[in-house]
């Protein structure tokens, strides 16, 4: 099966279980993760109609940004104080925010490029000790710093489960969703209107996901791997 086959699939599976939980396709977003394939890979699935791709190292986003400007990047990947530039040059929204030192710099990058970057907080629901993300008790902290920066735009929330345990990964997005209500719910409603991703769900767990609300699935092997199997 190809990847324009292998991502048809996806799609069409994402918005079966969306319609099976009540909610609208058009709410989650899929991000074709292109971590570990090449321009060929994504021109294919740009054919297949997927348009946000996610990268997890600056130079593989900045390579594939210019190659394919017509898509959207996503930043995926762990942040690198120093590579903080190459990353707001071709990021349209950056996934894994977590420290008040990123934001600051963050900001200054992006006054640099002309522009405000859209941002995600990663939250560390499962408080797994090999997980980066803040504690839950700790977002509105570094949400009420980035609000006093004018060039970070707060977008919601992102998560990672725990692999292998269906049950465990449904605790954790209904906890990250849980704590995403609670946080728009204290923003004034210009604030709340801007509030509005859940990043959480990969290939393994999506489905999960989309159940506790996810707005942006990150799936990469469903789509790029041929040794995948659901």
């Amino acid at each position: 099966m190809g990847i324009e086959q292998r991502y048809a699939n996806v799609a069409a599976e994402v918005a079966a279980v969306c319609r099976e939980a009540g909610r609208d396709p058009a709410e989650v977003t899929v991000v074709a993760v292109s971590k570990t394939v090449g321009p060929d890979a994504v021109a294919r699935a740009l054919a297949a109609g997927a348009r946000d791709f996610g990268e997890n190292r600056p130079d593989g986003l900045a390579e594939k940004a210019a190659a394919f400007p017509q898509a959207t990047w996503h930043f995926i990947g762990n942040i690198q104080s120093r590579r903080i530039p190459d990353i707001v040059r071709s990021a349209a929204l950056v996934h894994s925010l977590f420290e008040e030192r990123h934001a600051r710099k963050i900001d200054e990058a992006a006054a640099v490029a002309g522009k405000v970057q859209d941002v995600l907080l990663e939250v560390n629901v499962s408080g797994e000790e090999s997980k980066g993300g803040l504690a839950p008790g700790d977002v509105r902290a570094l949400l009420d710093v980035c609000a006093r920066l004018p060039h970070v735009r707060v977008r919601g929330l992102m998560t990672m489960a725990p692999q292998g345990d269906p049950a465990a990964a449904r605790a954790v997005f209904e906890g990250l969703a849980n704590l995403y209500a609670q946080l728009r719910a204290g923003l004034d409603p210009a604030q709340a209107a801007l509030f509005d991703g859940l990043s959480m769900g990969m290939s393994e767990d999506w489905r999960e996901a989309v159940r506790a609300g996810a707005t942006i699935v990150r799936i990469g092997r469903a789509v790029f791997d041929d040794a995948f199997e659901a």
